[in-house]
């Protein structure tokens, strides 16, 4: 029997998530972000769910050949752009869309050989501070690009800092409008956070939706993903593999982070930081039993996890353990309330998922 631990992708979430930003941004077209191989749910796997999206958007060359593969044939976004000169002929051969937010990559486009001109978005540094040309600098990159036959069409792109936060966005928005003012070419805006929160204020051409696609609040704690009317997409779980009656002074796994203040009794799930579960969640990091809601108890080790069965006196050897999504029961745990508990983000949870994990696609 293979060990109790699974990822259920849900497909159905990840769609009525796609529904969801569509409400939001109804005059933009919608990018479904897929880097970091889907944020953990595995490109293959949601395909199905975002073919609806009029793109996808992602990192690196591998992930633009398997979407290519599974047979989309509209438009792939190259987040970052391009690395060195030669990845601009894997963009000719399989047309992909790329990102320019440096002089380098514009030098690469001026070497480049090609018969199809490539479509380009002119990334500018509003405030981030990341990637992109300062708005002092941003016309003289378009004047460049424009200028080259390598290049047909250059849309205008910048990224929000601040979309989940008090400080919104109204200052790098100014910035871009400024910047790119009477410059022709369709605009990308909005991430996530920028598409929930200000949602007819960052008119655009394009949305760029990441984490919200697989139903992770972007402004958390904020906010939550029922607030947000948002699906989960992913669902880790796995059962109780032993039970231990504790006495008052008994303590719980390596260094002895957690000690029985009452008598109690304590499940082992088949779960660690071997799967990608956090080892910095510590006890109190909420999970479900038999999909009622209590905590983990002492410090994750690489293959179990204690649990608190008290609020589940009924649990026992093969009960379900939901680590975060949906429980057999229809309880919902968000990813959410277990990154903060571990003092980390949703993004990394999903992300860190580990290739031993057995993964299941549900319609």
């Amino acid at each position: 029997m293979p060990r109790p631990i699974l990822a259920t992708i849900h497909q159905a979430g990840l769609r009525h998530n796609l529904d969801r930003v569509r409400r939001s941004a109804q005059e933009s077209r919608v990018w479904a972000v897929v880097k970091a191989n889907a944020y953990g749910h595995g490109i293959e796997n949601v395909y199905e769910a975002f073919r609806a999206a009029d793109g996808f958007a992602l990192l690196d060359l591998d992930e633009a050949q398997r979407v290519r593969a599974l047979g989309w044939r509209g438009p792939v976004l190259l987040l970052e752009g391009v690395f060195e000169a030669r990845d601009l002929e894997l963009c000719s051969r399989l047309d992909l869309w790329h990102a320019v937010h440096c002089d380098a990559q514009i030098d690469m486009l001026a070497a480049h050989k090609t018969q199809a001109p490539h479509r380009v978005f002119l990334k500018l540094n509003s405030g981030m501070n990341r990637l992109g040309f300062t708005p002092a600098r941003y016309r003289t990159a378009w004047t460049r690009l424009n200028a080259l036959p390598q290049v047909g069409e250059i849309s205008l792109m910048t990224h929000f800092s601040d979309a989940d936060a008090p400080r919104g966005i109204a200052q790098p928005l100014a910035a871009f409008e400024q910047a790119t003012q009477d410059l022709p070419g369709e605009r990308s805006l909005a991430n996530s956070a920028a598409i929930l929160r200000h949602a007819g204020t960052t008119r655009a051409d394009w949305v760029r939706p990441g984490i919200v696609l697989y139903g992770s609040a972007p402004d958390y704690p904020e906010h939550d993903a029922a607030h947000w009317q948002l699906q989960p997409g992913m669902t880790l779980a796995t059962r109780l593999i032993g039970v231990q009656e504790l006495a008052v002074g008994d303590t719980v796994g390596y260094g002895s982070r957690f000690t029985a203040e009452t008598p109690m009794r304590i499940g082992i799930a088949a779960v660690g930081y071997g799967d990608g579960y956090p080892r910095h969640a510590g006890t109190g990091t909420p999970v479900l039993v038999d999909g009622v809601r209590t905590r983990t108890v002492g410090r994750v080790s690489m293959d179990m996890t204690a649990v608190d069965l008290t609020p589940v006196p009924g649990a026992g050897i093969g009960s379900e353990v939901t680590l975060w999504g949906r429980a057999d029961n229809g309880e919902w745990l968000s990813i959410d309330d277990v990154a903060q508990a571990a003092e980390t983000v949703g993004y990394e949870l999903m992300c860190a998922i580990a290739r031993r994990v057995p993964v299941a696609v549900e319609a």
